[in-house]
């Protein structure tokens, strides 16, 4: 059973937390969180917060259930674009440039990779 952790309006552009997110997706979740924790952008600190809430939602869901065992990965994690705040910045002759300070929104699913049942292929015959 999946669980779903979210972030928004971080203030930071989607591109560079899309850099991390890339980085991560996919992973084995104690590798995720120590390449979070031992990365050297900014972002990475909300990341792996946020990665630890999708962490505790899954251990919500699944109670009796050991983290470790459950072979945890990240299932998807996707990051949009927030709001915007216009900002004015004084340019030369009188006139004004538009600063534009961006934020995001992260969501991160996180998933067990435990044997699923499979499915009968011919269950008629």
């Amino acid at each position: 059973m999946e669980a779903v952790a979210r972030l928004r309006n971080y203030p930071t552009s989607p591109r560079k937390m899309r850099l991390l997110a890339d980085l991560v997706r996919g992973m084995e979740v104690e590798i995720a969180l120590n390449t979070l924790k031992f990365s050297t952008k900014h972002n990475s600190v909300a990341l792996e917060k946020l990665l630890l809430s999708a962490i505790a939602n899954w251990r919500v869901k699944n109670e009796g259930v050991d983290v470790a065992g459950a072979n945890l990965f990240v299932k998807t994690i996707m990051v949009d674009g927030g709001r915007m705040l216009k900002r004015m910045r004084p340019a030369p002759q009188g006139r004004a440039n538009r600063v534009r300070k961006r934020s995001n929104h992260v969501t991160i699913v996180v998933d067990s990779r435990l044997a699923q049942p499979v499915a009968l292929e011919n269950a008629n015959s």
